[in-house]
């Protein structure tokens, strides 16, 4: 038996859950973490400028390592609200979040206290679990909890509050356990006669195409999709913010499909007559929920972890709960045992000639020589320049959207977005995070001025612990995406959608960063292979053409007649 502080049991908890890199800001009601921090050789921490950027890396860490990210707000009340967008964003991406946060003594509750806020109602709406801890010797339970409950499938962000009476009491301790002893952990495979029917409607198929999302990226399942794909003869689309889901280079790789997709991986799934959803909710940014993106007369398997998704928006001739590669190998071996699988070998070809006739017109049309930038010449000099072995991290927002698809991603996983929670100002912390993770990955992270302008203060937390990734500003001076719906819905009466910003360049190097000024492509190319080789966190204002803009969601506006 040991006799330590609240504070000091969760970082011993923290510790033996094999936490090496711990994100957050500091705070008085959480100094008892803090001062047994200091002690922490083994965990890292990375001292951030606002807690919402700081859920991002926490998020970015996650996502990249298949680990759960940590995030501590020292702070209770502003510290605890500041997490709420990151782990709304967390929660949208499946993303495991362990946020941690200082709260109010037990004894000022409901007495209108100095920072108070009711933090476990606050923070219900936007986890998986929250909860807040009743007694120092209850700290570890509850967060090996917390852990247990952010990686269990599905995983998601949880929020453990510890109020200030709590860190500072002491208790007895029998030791910590590691994860291997409360959370094993085997990925299930699907029921052998679900197995068995599915490959017989793929192994019948005509147009057949697989749908894969991230439910085959987060678990690194590339390889198991495309040996099915290979086995059946068939394509492979991914989902929204997925398209790093199977390598850009594979013949059976199609791209991004939905309605922010490209024309070719889209068409596929409007036209196959069976479709293998493979860990995908085949949800709003892949089909904004209509049949006008799917084939409603297409056969619909669909395969997911989470039992509720399943046939969720478009009913399923075939469920099948399971992980996703492991249903995947389970499938190649039982289509292998059908002879005849030659009846896609018209509609794959066909699919070939036409992705390949896609590729080289998007180069050849894409325009080099605009002034201002225009964005597809921004998105072939990035495809030129990038290393293979790139990480990319996006916002939201009209330039990011129409880059998802128009990059190329060689290396699962190498595409961080938003996803379906759409938020601007994630791309720059999330890189940082991503950049902890694989730190032997380069990292380069997409965002507009507006974006970059909310979150630039994270700037100083690059330079001060060495986290050297590179971060493309697309500057139209506009929020663009509201523009393009104010100029082809409402008139070109533009309100609030044009804005002012600082040169980041030099803004950049007052931080002590790197910062490249853009205004050609050759600049552009020259300066992303500079900011690589730079050895410190890189920043590159682009300007880029405020009228090159895109209406994304036209759906929302058909009643103006657009």
């Amino acid at each position: 038996m040991e006799t330590m502080t609240g504070g000091q049991a969760a970082v011993k908890a923290l510790e033996a859950e094999g936490v090496t890199t711990l994100f957050g800001l500091i705070g008085s009601a959480t100094m008892e973490m803090f001062d047994a921090l200091y002690d922490a050789s083994g965990i890292r921490f990375i001292g951030v400028h606002d807690e919402r950027t700081g859920t991002h890396m926490a998020d970015g860490y996650a996502r990249m390592s298949g680990q759960a990210g940590v995030i501590l707000a020292g702070q209770n009340g502003p510290g605890a609200t500041n997490l709420v967008t990151g782990l709304a964003q967390a929660k949208a991406a499946y993303s495991p979040v362990v946020s941690i946060a200082g709260a109010l003594a037990s004894g000022h509750l409901y007495r209108d206290a100095f920072q108070e806020v009711d933090q476990q109602a606050l923070f219900k709406p936007v986890t998986k679990k929250t909860w807040t801890a009743t007694g120092a010797d209850r700290v570890p339970e509850m967060m090996r909890e917390a852990f247990r409950e952010a990686m269990a499938p599905r995983r998601g962000p949880v929020q453990l509050n510890l109020p200030r009476d709590v860190l500072s009491a002491q208790a007895e301790f029998d030791g910590f356990p590691t994860p291997d002893r409360y959370r094993p952990y085997a990925a299930p495979g699907g029921a052998p006669d679900a197995v068995a029917a599915a490959a017989k409607l793929l192994a019948g198929a005509v147009q057949p195409v697989i749908i894969a999302g991230g439910g085959i990226k987060n678990t690194g399942g590339a390889e198991e999709c495309l040996a099915l794909a290979e086995a059946v003869g068939c394509p492979v689309v991914t989902s929204p913010g997925h398209g790093d889901a199977v390598p850009f280079g594979h013949p059976l790789n199609a791209g991004q499909m939905g309605p922010r997709g490209n024309a070719v991986a889209s068409r596929l799934v409007k036209e196959a007559d069976v479709i293998l959803a493979l860990g995908t909710r085949v949800g709003f940014n892949s089909t904004f929920y209509s049949y006008d993106n799917i084939n409603k007369d297409a056969k619909f398997i669909h395969v997911e972890l989470e039992p509720t998704a399943i046939g969720r928006y478009f009913p399923a001739e075939l469920g099948i709960l399971a992980d996703a590669p492991t249903l995947a190998r389970q499938l190649r071996a039982e289509v292998e045992k059908i002879n005849d699988r030659a009846l896609a070998d018209s509609w794959t070809e066909g699919f070939k000639i036409e992705r390949a006739s896609f590729l080289e017109r998007r180069d050849a049309e894409a325009q080099v020589d605009a002034m201002p930038i225009h964005p597809s010449g921004l998105f072939k000099t990035l495809r030129d320049v990038m290393p293979k072995d790139a990480a990319v991290t996006m916002d939201a927002g009209t330039l990011c959207l129409q880059a998802t698809d128009a990059l190329n991603y060689h290396t699962p996983k190498s595409l961080f977005t938003p996803l379906d929670f759409g938020l601007v100002g994630f791309s720059f912390a999330a890189g940082l995070g991503v950049k902890l993770a694989a730190p032997e990955r380069p990292v380069i992270s997409l965002m507009g001025d507006g974006g970059f302008g909310m979150t630039v203060s994270e700037l100083s937390t690059a330079v001060d612990y060495g986290i050297n990734t590179v971060t493309v500003v697309m500057n139209n001076r506009c929020w663009g995406a509201e523009k393009a719906y104010q100029r082809d819905f409402f008139g070109e009466r533009y309100i609030g959608a044009d804005i002012s910003s600082p040169p980041f360049d030099k803004l950049a190097e007052l931080y002590g960063a790197n910062g490249f000024k853009a205004e050609t492509l050759s600049q552009l190319a020259e300066a992303v292979e500079a900011a690589l080789d730079c050895g410190k966190p890189a920043v590159i204002d682009t300007a880029v053409d405020p009228a090159a803009l895109y209406s994304f969601r036209r759906d929302s506006f058909k009643h103006r007649g657009g």
